[in-house]
């Protein structure tokens, strides 16, 4: 590999990095096929909007299309076969179970009071027996949600919502309790013990030195080529927990220093990225894909600026409340905002706009990955309303499949 690669060539090698560049299964995905993504992705991060489905759930899809749902919620299920795990990466993020070992150093020094909101940190340290009672109902009652505390008397008396919550999450952070299941979006809580496999719970304990070298490893590979910002921020690794390690990745010639087209800032090539010559893809991405949650980045790869939302008042958005952009071929070429209406059955389309890049396709294109997702959401039809650039052509589109 040069050490001075176009802009274009980046953009597949991230697409190739992500799992863009492989053709969808044929047939129903399976747990290999769950398996593969994982050991790209490294990550899928949790969010509560449920505007169209979880974000966990749409990496997924974005990569492999319509797969049963069931086969993620059993991946995060208890037991020997338990393929995942909950801990904060970047964010809150479903993390493989052997990654778990990876992430000791963070929760050792979130017991400390580090490594954690510095505001939850400052509780912590003010309710130390109230955590460790806390502790205690989930080691007696677990798997236990915080609001089966709620209300009840403790022996510090009784416990308001923001308390016991406060205290669950300082648990969570410390790594002294974890994610057993979910009910809904609500969390059960258990000790890691009786959830994690015992083979995961066996691994050796790196130092925290080489935690971050592993890491910024697997961020490199997530990534394919990045900057030094890109991968701390993958794992939401510190610059003082990073200093030399970058440097030795470079030294042991796993990490290939690059110089990208247009990018003001020095790059790495993972050395076993792939460089295909073209990428043929088409997706529907959540807002937290990895692929463009780190907003520079994006902005950076194909030229899309991406802002979400969602906390905009509603008078002032620019785009809409939840919007996917969608990804063809090698580009983000449109963005849509989307609503599952479940009751209804209805996928609504509120608004499309189209990128500079777009072509006269994408109208098309994106409508039959539209009709897609509305059958893997179990949705009964697709309704768009013809807002935004792209809405009217889209609308059309519609009509015509519609007629047919």
């Amino acid at each position: 590999m040069k050490d001075r690669i176009s802009l274009k060539t980046a953009r597949r090698i991230a697409l190739a990095a992500q799992g863009f560049a492989d053709p969808r299964p044929v047939g129903t995905p399976d747990r290999r096929h769950l398996g593969r993504v994982l050991s790209r992705t490294g990550l899928l991060q949790i969010d509560s909007v449920s505007a169209v489905v979880r974000a966990h759930y749409m990496p997924l899809y974005s990569r492999l299309g319509p797969y049963p749902m069931s086969m993620l919620d059993e991946a995060m299920a208890p037991g020997r076969k338990r393929l995942l795990f909950e801990y904060w990466a970047h964010e809150a993020s479903l993390l493989p179970v052997e990654t778990y070992p990876l992430m000791r150093w963070r929760m050792e020094r979130a017991g400390r009071g580090e490594e954690m909101y510095l505001g939850l940190a400052k509780w912590g340290c003010q309710n130390t027996s109230m955590i460790e009672e806390i502790y205690r109902e989930v080691e007696a009652r677990g798997p236990i949600a915080a609001s089966e505390i709620e209300g009840h008397k403790g022996n510090g008396g009784w416990w308001g919502w923001s308390a016991a919550k406060h205290a669950f999450e300082w648990l969570f952070w410390a790594g002294r309790i974890t994610t057993h299941s979910r009910r809904g979006f609500e969390r059960l809580y258990d000790l890691p013990e009786r959830v994690l496999p015992q083979a995961v719970r066996d691994m050796p304990v790196p130092s925290p030195e080489d935690a971050h070298r592993e890491l910024l490893r697997l961020s490199a590979r997530a990534h394919g080529v990045a900057t030094y910002s890109c991968l701390r921020d993958y794992f939401r690794l510190a610059p003082h927990d990073t200093k030399g390690r970058l440097e030795e990745l470079v030294e042991d010639g796993e990490l290939i220093p690059v110089r990208v087209e247009g990018w003001d800032k020095p790059a790495y090539l993972h050395k076993d990225a792939r460089q295909p010559r073209k990428v043929e893809a088409r997706a529907l991405l959540a807002p937290f894909d990895p692929l463009v949650f780190e907003r520079g980045r994006a902005e950076n790869l194909f030229d899309f600026r991406y802002r979400i939302e969602i906390y905009t008042p509603a008078d002032k958005r620019q785009y809409g409340y939840y919007v996917l952009p969608f990804l063809y071929d090698e580009k983000i070429v449109a963005r849509v905002d989307l609503k599952a209406d479940r009751p209804a059955g209805v996928l609504r389309v509120h608004a499309a706009y189209a990128e500079a890049s777009a072509p006269p396709e994408t109208a098309t294109e994106l409508f039959e990955e539209l009709k897609l997702m509305q059958a893997w959401l179990g949705l009964e039809r697709t309704e768009i309303t013809p807002a935004g650039d792209l809405g009217p052509a889209l609308a059309a589109v519609a009509a015509i499949a519609r007629a047919a």
